[in-house]
């Protein structure tokens, strides 16, 4: 039984062709969804981080997953994951700001690096999530590099 509903759930599943997330419908719910900001695009490595992202019901814009993150150690570079596609939907012209919210590891760094350089003279904002203290963590627990990112980031209150 457990065999059968995971073949069935593989046929189903597939991705969908404007943001690369896993759907049964093509396009997916997200980008047939009017309400959302189609001026916004929140990058994401995987579809996992789209999820997460989501269940904070806090952006309303669109998603681009990348199928991963470059990685020269790894053989990855820009052309093995969706960056191309990105731009595809750039040249569209509306819109308006990248959010990229890859993991702050060293990985999601150099691939947040590399689309910033290559948006911006387009002229389209790119934003990166807030690194920092997690809620509840105690500053003399924490390592020096997420103290400096937390003192990068700090914003008025």
């Amino acid at each position: 039984g457990l065999a059968k509903s995971l073949t069935e759930a593989k046929r189903q599943l597939k991705q969908c062709t404007r943001c690369f997330t896993v759907t049964d419908k093509d396009p997916c719910g997200l980008c047939m969804d009017v309400k959302r900001d189609s001026s916004m695009i929140c990058v994401v490595a995987e579809p996992k981080d789209l999820m997460a992202l989501e269940k904070t019901r806090e952006f309303h814009g669109t998603f681009h997953v990348l199928g991963g993150l470059i990685s020269p150690l790894d053989g990855i570079g820009p052309d093995d994951i969706r960056i191309r596609e990105l731009l595809l939907r750039l040249g569209e012209g509306t819109i308006k700001e990248i959010v990229v919210a890859t993991n702050p590891s060293a990985t999601g760094e150099a691939t947040a690096l590399y689309l910033a350089k290559l948006i911006k003279p387009l002229g389209v904002k790119v934003t990166r999530l807030a690194c920092g203290l997690p809620m509840g963590a105690d500053l003399e627990y924490a390592d020096e590099v997420t103290l400096s990112k937390a003192l990068q980031g700090r914003r008025e209150l």
